[in-house]
């Protein structure tokens, strides 16, 4: 018997336990990182993506409304645990400790509080396989399979659970890999660009073969994968993509065109995967995209205003130069160093004479106010904490900007008090920003301070792309509504895709089953959601120094950590 054989007699052999009969006997999920239809619809209309048109017109598809602020960690959280931000406590790649005023990157032991889906079916006897999901690193324990998503600092690391399935991977993809690997060079040019385009095509054709590989060998009765790369490309190749600045250069734009069209094959033979073992598919991203046209910093309105102070430019110096001394001279290959990543050390910032300010930043901005009996720092007494909170929101909406084409705009659409935004309160959530800035469409924060300028705007010859708050969301399979449009919010896809699979859907869930994608009335029900016991309640320091440093250098290569 061939392997693809057995593992069929696997899948059929599901010991899954639901509570009615189900619309789905099994699932496949593809995740589309950064997809909107801006780009999908035109690919789809020039011939270029035809699998994955015919696959929208026999389904549902529509909107699907991302999170505050629309980032991957934030948005593909909420959709593993049907719960917002506010609940799961990832806003960010970052998070900031009040305690020791410093930053760390988020992983899997940050979601000690929450069950994600994979638990939740794991639980129920499904088994499970999630591939390049984003936050799945390190990989927890599941009914199934694990391979971490790309902030897996690298192949060197245990990536994969059960652990020997890396061995398995590494064999069967020898240059299987978590970088980006989108190189620069003054002289590289057009062939350079291709080479990096080529990249990302190998990565989509991968994916596809690598959750074939591990779903057959392991079986499942739900599957995941992410193709990552797709925002990537969108973020390095906007100008190609946007109908305003993609005639300039229509061999280029071809070039990422072309990208498109090997994505709709990969993404084909997952669907053609999905029909051998009977399986409905739903098709996700995290968020949408479009054009990055400038950079907001709002460290230096706060400066400006005077609630932020900073050292003397001979301090701030010597501070870079004290940490590269430290890295380089002293070697340290100990665990990362509470501070290491601080913003004094990055912005000289003198938290004695700081009232606020902006301690990181994913496209939105992330404000703390320096509290009295919070941060060891702390100078604002906690009697002036509303105030000062009311006041600098009221700056921070009235503050405008001249646009290159002349206009006046408001630099913020919105300023947010976080609590307010996703339902909490804030005990218990110290790290929850006092104030969360959401730029103008098509500006992103920065949380360094470069240059006089509140916005930093950028010549159309080097536009980049960022993220918008609208994806995509398609699903497919008997019982789902043909040609049937809609719009919904990514913290409904996990209920839904339990409501598929004849599960109950826990009642700590904020998201609700998207009833509307169905020929007809689909049953549903609730239940008292399960107590967590999740390996990731031990918490303890996940990266290195050295893992720390590449990570941030490979979200920076994409305009995160500025």
């Amino acid at each position: 018997m061939t392997e693809t054989a057995s593992t069929s007699t696997q899948c059929s052999e599901s010991t899954a336990r639901r509570d009615r009969p189900p619309l789905a006997q099994r699932v496949l999920i593809i995740g589309l990182d950064g997809a909107t239809f801006d780009v999908l619809d035109p690919m789809m209309q020039a011939g270029r993506m035809p699998r994955l048109k015919q696959f929208i017109e026999n389904g549902s598809s529509g909107m699907l409304r991302s999170t505050t602020p629309p980032i991957t960690p934030a948005a593909w959280t909420t959709f593993m645990t049907g719960k917002g931000p506010g609940v799961h406590g990832i806003i960010d790649f970052e998070r900031y400790d009040v305690h020791t005023n410093a930053l760390s990157f988020n992983s899997t032991q940050c979601l000690d509080k929450v069950r994600t889906i994979w638990q939740i079916l794991g639980d129920k006897g499904f088994k499970v396989g999630s591939v390049n999901v984003p936050m799945t690193y390190p990989p927890q324990p599941v009914n199934g399979f694990m391979i971490s998503g790309f902030e897996t600092p690298s192949i060197d690391t245990d990536f994969a659970y059960p652990e020997s399935l890396k061995d398995d991977i590494l064999r069967e993809f020898p240059d299987y890999s978590f970088k980006t690997k989108w190189r620069r060079k003054a002289t590289g040019g057009t062939d350079l660009f291709a080479e990096n385009l080529e990249y990302i095509k190998r990565s989509f054709h991968q994916g596809a073969a690598l959750t074939r590989y591990c779903g057959d060998k392991h079986g499942w009765d739900a599957l995941m994968v992410v193709f990552k790369l797709v925002d990537n490309l969108q973020h390095k190749t906007w100008k190609y993509l946007d109908e305003r600045t993609r005639g300039r250069n229509p061999y280029r734009a071809e070039l990422t065109a072309d990208c498109f069209t090997e994505l709709d094959v990969a993404v084909g033979s997952l669907l053609d995967y999905a029909s051998e073992h009977g399986a409905h598919v739903v098709m996700v991203s995290d968020h949408g995209h479009g054009s990055l046209e400038g950079k907001v910093q709002p460290n230096l309105l706060l400066h400006r205003w005077g609630y932020l102070a900073l050292r003397g430019m001979g301090t701030r110096v010597a501070t870079r130069l004290q940490h590269h001394f430290d890295r380089w001279t002293k070697r340290r290959k100990g665990k990362f160093a509470a501070g290491s990543f601080s913003l004094a050390r990055d912005l000289a910032v003198d938290f004695s004479r700081t009232r606020a300010a902006v301690m990181h930043a994913g496209m939105n901005g992330f404000l703390y106010i320096n509290l009295k009996g919070r941060q060891e720092t702390g100078i604002v007494d906690p009697a002036d904490y509303e105030s000062l909170r009311d006041e600098l929101r009221q700056k921070l909406l009235a503050e405008t900007c001249t646009a290159p084409n002349g206009r006046s705009m408001s630099v913020f659409s919105e300023v947010h008090r976080p609590e307010e935004l996703y339902g909490c309160d804030r005990q218990g959530r110290e790290w929850l920003p006092d104030l969360l800035l959401v730029p103008a469409e098509s500006l992103a924060v920065v949380r360094k301070i470069r240059g006089f300028a509140p916005v930093s705007w950028l010549p159309e010859r080097r536009m980049e792309g960022t993220h918008r708050v609208n994806g995509i969301f398609a699903a497919g399979g008997p019982g789902v509504a043909s040609g049937n449009t809609l719009s919904s919010d990514i913290v409904n896809v996990t209920p839904t895709l339990l409501a598929m699979l004849g599960l109950n859907v826990p009642d700590d869930m904020e998201g609700k089953v998207m009833t509307e994608i169905f020929d007809g009335p689909l049953e549903t029900g609730t239940e008292s959601a399960s107590e967590v016991t999740s390996a990731a309640a031990e918490h303890g320091e996940v990266f290195s120094e050295k893992e720390q440093d590449d990570l941030t250098q490979r979200l920076r290569d994409l305009g995160y950590l500025e």
